[in-house]
């Protein structure tokens, strides 16, 4: 088996990168299209003003998370020919990481708001609980616990 060079290791690192973000990505775009179609509905406009809030709160964490998980194939795009992938694989990392955290509060704040309007507030504080322990374990607890072995 031939050993990998630093540069082949890095253009790896960053194929790598830009594929996991296809996946991400894939995830935002539904739920940001949710997001926003909801606004337009009837049912919006008779909302609470704190669900109106927590909507947008919604809204403006996929928002981040789309900026941060784009943000790596940007570098990438701007920065490939100056021989900076290591630079793109370290920071890139540390976007996507944030991305997916984003990601996660999105997901957790759109799913609290759908079980606010049809069970209650308890349902949303349990809900939201739920699903913060559920991305936290499944993404980022787990995986460091793997990572200390």
């Amino acid at each position: 088996m031939t050993e990998e060079s630093s540069d082949g290791r890095l253009s790896r690192n960053v194929t790598d990168l830009l594929q996991e973000l296809r996946v991400a990505q894939a995830g935002v775009q539904i739920l940001f299209g949710f997001l926003l179609s909801v606004v337009f509905t009837s049912q919006f406009r008779e909302a609470s003003g704190f669900e109106k809030a927590t909507h947008l709160v919604a809204v403006l964490l996929a928002v981040t998370s789309t900026v941060l998980l784009t943000a790596p194939a940007a570098w990438h795009r701007l920065l490939f020919r100056t021989g900076r992938r290591e630079e793109i694989v370290t920071h890139g990392n540390r976007l996507v990481i944030a991305g997916l955290g984003s990601l996660a509060a999105a997901l957790t704040v759109t799913v609290g708001l759908i079980a606010k309007v049809v069970y209650g507030p308890v349902a949303m504080a349990v809900v939201m609980v739920l699903v913060t322990a559920l991305f936290a374990g499944t993404w980022f607890v787990f995986p460091t616990k793997v990572l200390r072995r």
